[in-house]
């Protein structure tokens, strides 16, 4: 029999976590898994791309505001009697679990992609993520940090945890020299600038101000140097502003949403990360499976798949003349940055691929599903009660 999964996520806008999901939909083992995804509200630039992958998606409301999700979600867990409901980020955590656990779904998964709860501006978060893991079955971490702080913080004992780290397609982000000029034209980039890259939503966490603080300092040295990011945010205004006061210019280019990162990654020389904190960030997993050299914040999951001065270069968060030296140093030896390129994508390609991932997202579930009756049902069958 192929046994029912449902993924639930807040959205299917801009973000690590819906890449996560969509891999684990590219990767599934479908003779063994029905899949499908309930979207809380909206679609999102990821709706149409999780349906290309075969996999049926609800989306439960219009908006956020307009909680008619959760009677969806009670419905479609009531009518298609799923064995597995897998919970991706806050609100389908908080809202999906228990609503799982009052439906009978036998297996219940959180997927913890961020060990951001203490820094959340929304204080309950913490105490109603805690309380919703008391539905969990098992809460998967993207990072052994995670992990910890599902356990200390959390209070969800070591046997219900495990650390999954985040994979890649990696034949998807493979490293296209032979395509640099062609992309540069796209990106109207000179072919002889050196071009950083800064990926993600434009939000606190991500700290682009930082990024252009950066830029500011490496350009005064290196004017060859151009600062591209890609993405979209609430703070898109605020850094547009922050960079002309700087004086950046065209030096900086605001590329906003870019649908497929494979168009810009072959005109990039490096890629710098400033984030306050992380999970794993999927662009670290991109830029490695792209041979493009890495500068990021030591943080978290991410020093726990890059070694500093090995694979990348490693800077204490917030520490701008540690990340300006480190930028310069990629600049003056670039033959030492493409070493270490090379060395993370020989590492991302052994383990951290997306079918690696799915392989053992799976076998969580295989944790727990023996126990559920063998003989196939048919959907809308109701599983008895006893």
């Amino acid at each position: 029999m192929r046994h029912r999964v449902l993924h639930v996520i807040d959205s299917l806008d801009l973000g690590g976590a819906q890449v996560v999901l969509l891999n684990l939909l590219k990767n599934a083992n479908r003779d063994r898994y029905s899949l499908e995804v309930a979207c809380l509200h909206g679609r999102g630039v990821y709706f149409n791309r999780l349906q290309a992958v075969g996999t049926p998606v609800w989306s439960l409301s219009f908006h956020h505001y307009f909680p008619s999700y959760t009677l969806g979600l009670a419905a479609l867990m009531l009518a298609r009697r799923y064995d597995v409901v897998h919970c991706h980020l806050l609100a389908a955590n908080v809202i999906a679990k228990p609503l799982a656990a009052m439906c009978r779904v036998p297996v219940r998964i959180n997927h913890d992609h961020c060990n951001d709860k203490l820094t959340d501006p929304r204080r309950w978060s913490l105490p109603a993520d805690t309380w919703a893991n008391r539905f969990s079955t098992h809460v998967i971490a993207v990072s052994e940090s995670t992990r910890a702080f599902v356990e200390i913080h959390e209070g969800v004992e070591r046997g219900r945890t495990s650390t999954i780290h985040n994979g890649i397609d990696c034949e998807e982000y493979r490293p296209r020299p032979d395509q640099r000029s062609e992309k540069r034209r796209r990106w109207g980039l000179a072919e002889d600038a050196f071009v950083v890259a800064g990926i993600g939503r434009l939000t606190f966490q991500k700290n682009f101000g930082l990024f252009l603080e950066i830029a500011a300092k490496v350009r005064k040295q290196h004017p060859q140097a151009v600062f591209v990011i890609a993405g979209t945010g609430e703070e898109n205004e605020a850094l547009r502003a922050r960079a002309a006061s700087l004086g950046l210019g065209e030096s900086v280019r605001f590329l906003g949403y870019v649908a497929e990162m494979t168009e810009l990654y072959p005109a990039v020389d490096l890629l710098l990360l400033t984030s306050r904190y992380e999970g794993l960030p999927i662009t670290i997993l991109e830029a490695m499976a792209a041979g493009v050299p890495i500068v990021a914040a030591n943080l978290d999951g991410i020093a726990e798949v890059l070694d500093d001065a090995v694979d990348a270069a490693l800077v204490s968060p917030g520490d701008e003349l540690g990340f300006a030296s480190a930028v310069a140093e990629a600049i003056e030896q670039p033959e030492r940055a493409v070493a270490r390129a090379e060395r993370a994508l020989v590492k991302v390609r052994s383990e951290l691929s997306a079918e690696r991932m799915t392989r053992s997202v799976e076998e969580i579930y295989e944790r727990y599903l023996p126990s559920l009756a063998e003989e196939p049902r048919a959907a809308g069958t109701k599983r008895p009660m006893g």
